[in-house]
């Protein structure tokens, strides 16, 4: 099972739910009967949490992809603040849309540098179902209102986030691997 390229530590939009293409039922069995490093290197990929990659991958196997995709988001419910601390640190800021105007470069560049001074880690935002042209304001608009946060606050969040950027980076893994 070599893992195939994923959208990295950047989230990046997706269809919207009811529109995308599920992996397909037997979509599992290479996943269950791969070698638990290359399962665990592929989830770290998603995730860069050692403790939920180790988690879904010992699991294994799973009936169906609903079960592993339950599987990993109560794995990433689970994570401790060190865990969460751990993949928050190798999160990056969403990229903006191709042909995005330089002002809007400097208002994220900008709104990015103060979160990241008031709770020490990339601003992380699940994308998926927004198009393309809703994405700078999406990202604008996230930053500026969890700068609000106070940190726990904020960790709560970012920590759902994480569960949502993982959960489809799982699913566009197993669709990408041709499952």
């Amino acid at each position: 099972m070599t893992p195939t390229h994923l959208p990295g530590r950047v989230a990046i939009p997706s269809l919207p739910e009811q529109t995308r293409t599920p992996p397909s039922p037997n979509a599992l069995e290479p996943f269950n009967t791969a070698p638990a490093g290359e399962v665990r290197q592929t989830l770290l990929t998603c995730l860069n949490s050692p403790r939920w990659a180790d988690r879904v991958a010992d699991h294994r196997p799973y009936p169906d992809v609903d079960s592993l995709l339950a599987a990993s988001d109560e794995a990433a419910y689970d994570l401790s603040p060190g865990d969460l601390t751990e993949a928050l640190a190798e999160e990056t800021l969403p990229a903006l849309p191709e042909g995005a105007y330089a002002a809007a470069h400097t208002a994220l560049s900008a709104a990015h540098a103060a979160y990241e001074a008031k709770f020490g880690h990339a601003f992380i935002i699940c994308l998926d179902g927004l198009s393309h042209a809703e994405t700078l304001d999406q990202v604008l608009a996230g930053i500026r209102s969890r700068l609000a946060n106070d940190p726990e606050e904020e960790r709560v969040v970012a920590a759902e986030e994480l569960r949502r950027l993982a959960r489809g980076r799982l699913v566009t893994y197993l669709r990408g691997a041709g499952l």
